[in-house]
């Protein structure tokens, strides 16, 4: 059953009228299911002789869109509709497929029955294997191992065996998750050739191949582990059922109740499958099955193309002669471009031996019969990054649906790998206004972003709360924490300060990445931090930690953790509101719900082992899993979005637009050996033989590509990146062998079809001075339209086109009380009077609405250089001591690059070398102190300004008046001219005509100022800075270029100083574009600047 809505729709109102009222009310009806026909359907001639094929064993060669599965439920029908027929057995090779032949095969009979018994192989096999093996050896709780499950007991066993002694050259490799699939690998392909483990061992010994041997002997303690826990892999499960089979009772029983068998994607079996087959219907009695060689695309798991050539001999009628053939020609699916572009790939693919050649002929070139669905069109782009491959993609999938009217379920993005393709296409899809779905079994359940907090949290918590910074950094700002990434800086700052307060100058306070490591393992330093949101959040999760951490102490097990963890934030909450609200924020919330259940599911099956040992268990199993789970998540897909899934998982599926994106040469065809070290691949029945070539390989992949391309029944699009000449990103192939020209795109979209593009494209012409103004007035009709309507439940369909939402369009505001209250002087530091007079706005930002975020690493190297240039200038240590002061205090610096730290602690130790070269100049001036604290008043025409600072050196020159000195540890030296007229030297000088030093100096008189530049070298002899000078205020009061406003004020300084106090009294605090704008950390929302100003204007 089905549940529609309907409601009235709300238009938008014109220009100037108000909002409707939201509807009323919502009506619900409840639909039947979908009703699939149950009459005949009309089959062709060919269809119609497989249909009518009721005795012995027959081969049918269907290509894509040739009527098979219609076939192939008309043959079942038919053998059930005639009495005495006996049962009929129908084995496919995925839940989906056999769900749907039971619907298809029901519907066509217009009754609900028991049987057609349409099943997967290992649906069937598992069944006999509970219905015939011995209960007390395999137990009566028997239980199917995923393909994730199986490869974690494989490390599991492996990590902990004593019986298997493995090569010295494997002793590297034996922990790493790359060699227990391989040992997978060969443990799988064993099965499917029907050996044991001694087969194994056997075939390593006659190829002196030690770690052959090694596998037999895990082989063995494998499946008795496997026994003991009472489950079973799917090869295992296969070759159990063929030891059953092998009894004559057994085998006699199951001929007994199949008339017919019906085998669907028969080029898909492996050995094994085909001697479980073989056994059922070996012996001349009807067996149908349906097969395209040039589909056989899961030679990974097994499968053999080659079974389709063989399938006349190895199934002979009752009478002994080969197996006949049939081939279905006329296909439906395509429009006539599509068939040809796909037959052009399928013509390289090797033929089938042994097949007749008319029957190849009709199979490979069917007639394209047209039933409504076009010529089709079929089309290849580059593009120039990933990126703009994402974002082209996008506007494809967009354009087909706003202007061919194709709904968003009808279309399907194919890749060929699901872990490195899948994750960021989704992304990209997403942020451009794309829903896409897909399946929860495409990615690792590890690697889905709902679940990683979790494992994360699951993890810590095993070890103890044992965590690195980066650890707690990702669980601070991860759903568990709540906080984002401004937050955390704050959280950081906040740490900092208070351990600053408490170690009073003593030492420099730890890096705030450590500290809000410490703060998860020791709440109680977040009591000594000043209140707020990102404190209290994080002395929640803090106290979230330790409650699971006690909780697992008590021997709680990993279900019991996980929903502790799960219940103990808002984030369940949060995630709910936003499935229920819908749109793309409704879409990812349900696939992280979807995620966290399925995680659940999971620990529910690994609650038998409790405490930390159990968490370990299962946070291991979760991150292990490098394969997607089964198909069983597929079901949770909903069928309203676009698909987004791998080139094999597409097998069956069908849409009326596909995109087979990121077709690249290296990644499709990906030619690598599977398994270069034990090379499973080598197996076969007789031992280990040749490796595989590289040809049969490069055919299974172009098979690949050839399935992905016969998913589009009216139009293809093959996407690849096309970097520049000799770079790695080249398009595969492939992309030729289509037989269209291929296009390139180049850069990105020019405005992506989203309501939020349409809005900033709407706006950008409302405000184009140079568009015409019917085209301005127009723009901003539209916007008003957009701005007005609503939905049904009155929300605003386009909030982004409000113009109150928009930035910069407010009158500028003024604070309630000034930046300076009136009658009181203002306060200015040497270090800020130029940023004041450079940009008022950054000023203002910076020093008094304190918004730059935490100090960067290069600031941090400079606050270290300049505080040991202060204790080697006072005596207080020496050349050495000074490096070893270094060494301490390193390691509380955080860069932004690891790479990073090395060059600046040889440019740290440079400095300093540098320094103390200048330091034991020959001079004839006299050091009066470092770290010269200031504060004095001067007057600057009516106003009285408090000038305030730290000079870094102050000496007494041989004539007795004053030398400044400021060191710099920056690398950029200006020009002497303009250190002329340099404005933090200059207002030392003034502070020092003022009396602000007179107390150490016993004078007023100034000799000039001098930079240092600590990481400048000066010539190239020994270690020694560049020095800069700036002449004295005494001697030289205005600058070579003043102009009549300056002259007018008794030093350049007092002219500057008016300038900034005329700012500060005026507060407008405007933005200025200059040189500095490259360092500024507001530019983002600048409107000086062009990325800030797309943003307010």
């Amino acid at each position: 059953m089905a549940v529609v809505s309907s409601t009235t729709p709300t238009a938008a109102p014109e220009v100037g009228e108000p909002a409707p009222a939201p509807a009323a009310r919502e009506h619900f009806t409840l639909l039947p299911p979908l009703a699939v026909s149950s009459a005949p359907p009309q089959l062709d001639e060919r269809q119609r002789a497989v249909v009518e094929h009721r005795e012995g064993p027959l081969l049918v060669l269907a290509g894509p869109g040739t009527g098979k599965t219609t076939t192939l439920v008309e043959t079942c029908a038919d053998r059930l509709s005639r009495p005495g027929g006996g049962g009929v057995l129908v084995l496919t090779f995925s839940r989906r497929a056999a769900a749907d032949l039971r619907r298809r095969i029901s519907a066509r009979l217009a009754r609900s029955l028991v049987t057609p018994s349409a099943m997967t192989f290992h649906a069937f096999c598992l069944a006999v294997v509970r219905r015939f093996a011995d209960a007390d050896v395999l137990g009566a709780s028997l239980r199917l191992l995923t393909a994730p499950e199986q490869e974690f007991r494989i490390r599991e066993v492996l990590a902990g065996t004593e019986q298997v002694e493995w090569p010295s050259e494997f002793a590297r490799a034996a922990p790493t998750r790359a060699f227990a699939a391989e040992v997978r690998a060969v443990v799988a392909r064993a099965r499917q050739l029907g050996m044991d483990p001694e087969d194994v061992f056997e075939a390593g010994r006659k190829a002196g191949r030690q770690g052959w041997t090694a596998v037999g002997t895990f082989f063995e303690e494998y499946l008795t582990v496997l026994d003991a826990e009472q489950v079973i892999d799917y090869t295992e499960l296969v070759h159990r059922c063929r030891i059953l089979l092998a009894d004559p009772d057994v085998r006699r029983t199951l001929r007994d109740e199949l008339g017919t068998v019906l085998v669907d994607e028969f080029q898909d079996t492996d050995p094994a499958q085909v001697a479980v087959l073989r056994a059922l219907a070996g012996d001349g009695r009807p067996l149908t099955v349906f097969a395209d060689p040039d589909q056989s695309i899961y030679a990974f798991r097994g499968a053999d193309a080659r079974v389709v050539a063989d399938f006349p001999t190895t199934f002979r009628t009752a009478q002994g002669e080969p197996a006949p053939t049939l081939a279905l020609g006329t296909t439906r699916r395509f429009g006539r471009r599509v068939a040809h572009a796909t037959r052009l790939v399928a013509d390289r693919l090797p033929l089938p031996a042994g097949i007749p050649a008319d029957e190849v002929a009709a199979f490979r070139h069917p007639e394209v019969l047209d039933v409504g669905q076009g010529a089709g069109r079929v089309e290849a782009y580059t593009c120039d990054s990933v990126g703009a491959e994402a974002e082209h993609i996008a506007d494809i999938l967009r354009t087909a649906h706003l202007r061919d009217g194709l709904d968003w379920s009808e279309m399907a993005v194919l890749v060929r790998s699901g872990r490195v393709s899948i994750p960021p296409l989704t992304r990209a899809l997403t942020a451009a206004g794309v829903p896409v779905e897909v399946a929860g079994d495409e990615i690792p359940l590890g690697s889905e972003l709902a679940v990683r907090p979790l494992l994360l949290a699951l993890q810590v918590v095993a070890r103890g709360r044992r965590l690195d910074a980066d650890e707690a950094a990702r669980l601070v700002v991860s759903p568990l924490g709540g906080l984002d990434g401004l937050g955390l800086r704050r959280l950081g700052r906040a740490l900092r300060d208070a351990e600053r307060r408490e170690l009073a100058g003593a030492a420099l306070p730890r890096s705030s990445a450590e500290l809000v490591r410490q703060a998860l393992l020791r709440p109680e330093l977040l009591e000594e931090c000043a209140p707020g949101p990102e404190v209290r959040k994080a002395q929640r999760l803090a106290a979230l930690l330790t409650r699971v951490e006690r909780l697992v102490a008590r021997g709680a097990t990993a279900e019991e953790a996980l929903w502790e963890l799960w219940t103990g934030t808002e984030w369940p909450r949060r995630l709910r509101s936003a499935a229920v609200g819908g749109g793309e924020a409704g879409v990812r919330s349900n696939r992280d719900l979807d995620a966290v259940c399925a995680l659940f599911e999971m620990a529910a099956r690994s609650r038998e082992v409790t405490g930390s040992r159990g968490l370990e268990g299962f946070v291991a199993e979760v991150e292990g899993q490098q394969i997607p789970a089964d198909t069983q998540r597929e079901s949770d897909l909903r069928g309203t979005a676009v698909r987004l899934l791998t080139a094999h998982r597409s097998k069956g599926l069908e849409w009326p637009l596909v995109v087979v994106a990121s077709v690249q040469e290296g990644l499709w065809p990906d030619l690598r050996r599977r398994g270069s070290l034990l090379e499973a691949d080598r197996l076969d029945r007789s031992g280990l033989g040749d490796p595989e070539p590289a040809r049969v390989r490069l055919a299974e992949e172009r098979r690949l590509f050839y399935v992905a391309c016969t998913r589009a029944r009216n139009r293809l699009v093959v996407t690849a990146v096309a970097g520049t000449e000799g770079e790695g990103d080249q398009p595969s192939r492939f992309v030729t062998e289509l037989g269209v020209p291929v296009q390139e795109l180049a850069g990105r979209p020019r405005r992506p079809l989203t309501l939020p593009a349409l809005i900033g494209e709407l706006r950008r012409v409302g405000v184009d001075p140079e568009a015409a103004p019917a085209v301005r007035e127009a723009a901003c009709v539209r916007l008003a339209r957009l701005a007005d309507a609503v939905d049904e439940d009155g929300r605003p369909v386009a909030p982004a086109a409000d113009p109150a939402r928009w930035w910069g369009m407010e009158e500028l505001s003024r604070a309630e009380r000034p930046v300076v209250p009136p009658g009181a002087p203002v306060r200015i530091s040497g270090s800020s009077l130029e940023s004041l007079l450079e940009c008022p706005r950054r000023w203002f930002l910076s020093r008094r609405a304190n918004a730059e975020s935490g100090r960067s690493s290069a600031a941090s190297v400079g606050s270290v250089v300049h505080v040991l240039v202060e204790h080697a200038a006072r005596g207080t240590i020496e050349a050495d001591d000074a490096r070893q002061h270094l060494d301490r205090v390193w390691e509380q610096i955080a860069f932004d690059a690891n790479w990073m730290e090395a060059g600046e602690r040889l440019e740290a130790e440079t400095a300093l070398e540098r320094y103390l070269g200048w330091e034991q100049r020959s001079s004839s001036r006299t050091l009066l102190g470092t770290e010269v604290p200031f504060e004095v008043t001067v007057p600057v025409g009516e106003e009285q300004v408090v000038l305030t600072g730290t000079v870094d050196r102050l000496e007494r020159t041989a004539d007795g008046r004053l030398q400044v000195v400021d060191f710099k540890t920056s690398r950029r030296v200006p020009r002497p001219e303009q250190v002329l007229g340099m404005d933090q030297l200059g207002v030392y000088q003034l502070a020092a005509q003022h009396g602000a030093f007179e107390r150490l100096g016993g004078t007023r008189a100034v000799a000039g100022g001098e930079l240092v530049f600590l990481r400048a070298q000066d010539g190239d002899g020994e270690p020694y800075p560049r020095v800069l000078h700036q002449p004295s205020l005494d001697d030289h009061p205005q600058l070579p270029d003043a102009d009549e406003t300056a002259g007018a004020f008794p030093t350049w300084v007092h002219a500057r100083l008016a300038r900034a106090v005329q700012v500060v009294r005026g507060e407008r605090f405007d933005a200025r574009a200059g040189d500095s704008c490259r360092y500024c950390p507001f530019t983002a929302s600048c409107p000086a600047v062009g990325r800030g100003a797309q943003v307010v204007r």
